[in-house]
């Protein structure tokens, strides 16, 4: 088997199933990340979403029977919506982050690498893979750092010179023993543009971030937000772009290459009242398809609150009244509390003085009492 001629052909195969770059990597255990990892792990940093085990993340022979290589792969996504839709007075919109503006990519790069894979069994009968996008054990920038697909950005992402950091990775471990690609330098100099961008200072520094403090992380909570981050999150109701947009290597980066990852802006930037009351169906049909909703509604629908908050949008305060008196879910009840007290208005303190006459709920109350403050 010839292996450099096999990996050309790998190289150029990829590029026919819509894999825009691709890589190849040693196997070789990650030690420098443990160490990081460890101090992620030490200072609190982590978000919790992690494959807990270090060794794992760390460690491609714990998850593969003596590994030769792994093959790192990137497909760009678009930063601009070809059809735009406009957030407006009374029909006011969230916004949901560049990486889950199109079908969820966790399939579409799972469906990538399967046919990979498919294509070099025809190639090797004997290969063996295991592929993995972003909730495998590795940690998919580390492989891609390692495979020379871009550089680690300061603001944690990779960073291509080619497409800047718009893109989804994803990797797999293989038995075949190919040669590696070389790390590419570190491109980001002097420049701090994404650490001074974060809205939260969840940048501590180049390359280091605090995910307790990460909006595109609280976006995906189901409590109580903080009340630190609900003034800074604006109208995300999911993830945050601020440390992508701010690298000026992205500066005018905007790829349309598959048709699956095209937006719907309906569904990327949708009117905010409606999610309020939109049933588990209803939720299913409209954002089942992206990956923003893999949490659910419930943690959706709360940052929608806090969006209409954001905007001070006084024609939402009807909806906002009957969340606060009718929700189920005292995390709703009370983030609406919290929100008629942010817009404010004759309607809003009324329904609010209510609520602290009938409200059962210890956390409600505690909300209704914020928002009844900003009265004072």
């Amino acid at each position: 088997m010839n292996i450099h001629q096999l990996q050309q052909d790998i190289i150029e195969y990829s590029k026919t199933i819509g894999i825009d770059k691709i890589g190849f990597a040693s196997p070789s255990p990650f030690m420098e990340l443990k160490n990081r990892l460890l101090r992620q792990q030490e200072l609190g940093y982590q978000s919790g979403f992690e494959e807990p085990d270090i060794e794992k993340r760390v460690r491609p022979d714990l998850l593969f029977d003596q590994p030769q290589s792994i093959i790192a792969i990137a497909v760009a996504y678009p930063s601009k919506m070809k059809i735009r839709v406009v957030s407006k007075k009374g029909e006011r919109r969230g916004i949901f982050c560049r990486a889950s503006w199109g079908k969820d990519y966790h399939h579409v790069l799972r469906e990538r690498l399967k046919k990979l894979e498919d294509y070099i069994a025809s190639r090797v009968p004997e290969a063996k893979f295991k592929s993995m996008v972003d909730t495998g054990e590795l940690v998919d920038r580390a492989v891609a750092e390692r495979a020379g697909i871009g550089w680690s950005g300061k603001n944690c992402s990779i960073i291509t010179p080619e497409f800047g950091s718009y893109v989804y990775l994803g990797e797999m471990i293989t038995n075949i023993p190919f040669v590696p690609d070389s790390p590419m330098e570190d491109q980001c100099g002097t420049c701090n543009k994404c650490i001074e961008a974060c809205p939260t200072g969840a940048l501590v520094q180049g390359g280091q971030l605090n995910s307790q403090k990460c909006i595109a992380f609280l976006t995906q909570t189901k409590g109580f937000l903080p009340d630190e981050f609900r003034d800074k999150i604006g109208n995300r109701i999911y993830g945050c772009d601020s440390c992508q947009t701010a690298c000026p290597v992205n500066k005018g980066r905007d790829y349309h290459f598959h048709d699956e990852m095209e937006p719907d802006p309906e569904t990327a930037k949708p009117l905010l009242k409606p999610i309020l009351k939109i049933s588990n169906r209803e939720f299913k049909e409209k954002f089942g398809p992206v990956s923003g909703s893999w949490r659910g509604k419930k943690p959706i629908q709360r940052n929608a609150i806090i969006a209409l908050a954001h905007y001070k949008d006084e024609t939402a305060v009807p909806e906002l009244i009957q969340v606060m008196k009718e929700d189920p879910r005292p995390v709703l009840r009370g983030t609406a509390a919290w929100s008629l007290g942010k817009i404010g208005g004759a309607k809003a303190k009324e329904a609010l003085e209510q609520a602290a006459e009938s409200e059962k709920d210890e956390e409600v109350l505690a909300e209704v009492a914020k928002g009844l403050s900003f009265f004072h």
